[in-house]
């Protein structure tokens, strides 16, 4: 029984850590469904920041050269809410999911956008 406690209560900590409660995320991951080839698909992921300090993201990067994120540099104020749009070129045909490592200053754990879908040929006319 003391192990099961344990297991539970470790099991816990850990997802309380994992959250990040001064940056709230509408939602962190986005799926395009079927784009078309070299048809380029953007989703501008929305945040608010929670804590009692600016936030401000220190790098973006993205997993390939395929996908760019783009984020303001300024400072986000206390309670304001910002975004960053992730483009993804859709130069290859077929599914994808490809993911956005967001570093924040001060925030020891970086936040993961995922964005995914599917690339379809362009039909001919």
């Amino acid at each position: 029984m003391k192990k099961i406690l344990l297991f539970a209560s470790l099991v816990m900590s850990v997802g309380l850590f994992a959250q990040n409660k001064d940056l709230a995320f509408k939602y962190v991951k986005h799926s395009f469904g079927k784009i078309k080839q070299n048809v380029p698909a953007s989703y501008t992921f929305a945040f608010t920041n929670k804590s009692a300090k600016p936030a401000i993201i220190e790098v973006a990067t993205a997993e390939c050269g395929c996908t760019t994120p783009e984020y303001s540099k300024a400072p986000i104020p206390k309670g304001q809410s910002s975004k960053i749009k992730v483009t993804y070129n859709a130069a290859n045909l077929g599914t994808f999911t490809k993911k956005v490592t967001v570093k924040f200053a001060n925030v020891p754990e970086p936040v993961i956008l995922t964005i995914e879908g599917e690339v379809i040929p362009v039909k001919a006319k």
